[in-house]
C-alpha cells in the first residue's frame, strides 16, 4: 500500500469526522483547520479524485436541489482500504516519533 500525502492523510481524516457530512466545503474547512492554511477548492477537488481512485473514499451524488441550481452535492465515505491507510499512516507517525528520545518523555 502506498503512503499517504499529508494531504491525502488529513482529508481521510475530515472525511472520517464528518460522517455523513462529507462533503467539498466541510472537509476543506477541517483540512484548512488542520494545516492553518486555506485550500483551494480545486485543489481539494482534485485529492478527492485521487483518493476515490485509490480506492481509498466512495463518492456518492446526493439528488439535486433547486437551491443549487439543479446540481447534486458530492458525499465521500471512507472505505475499508482507507480506514487501513489512515491506520498504517498513524502507526508509521508513532514509529518514527518514538525513535526520538528526546520527544518520548
Amino acid at each position: 500500500m502506498d503512503l499517504l500525502t499529508r494531504l491525502e492523510e488529513a482529508i481521510l481524516i475530515a472525511v472520517l469526522k464528518l460522517k455523513d457530512n462529507a462533503y467539498g466545503v466541510p472537509i476543506n474547512r477541517e483540512v484548512s483547520e488542520i494545516f492553518g492554511k486555506t485550500y483551494t477548492m480545486g485543489g481539494l477537488y482534485f485529492a478527492l479524485d485521487q483518493l476515490v481512485r485509490k480506492e481509498f473514499l466512495i463518492k456518492r451524488a446526493a439528488d439535486p436541489t433547486p437551491k443549487r441550481g439543479g446540481r447534486s452535492r458530492s458525499y465521500y465515505r471512507l472505505t475499508l482500504e482507507g480506514k487501513e491507510a489512515l491506520e498504517l499512516a498513524r502507526r508509521h507517525q508513532i514509529n518514527l516519533w518514538n525513535a526520538i528520545p528526546e520527544f518520548n518523555k
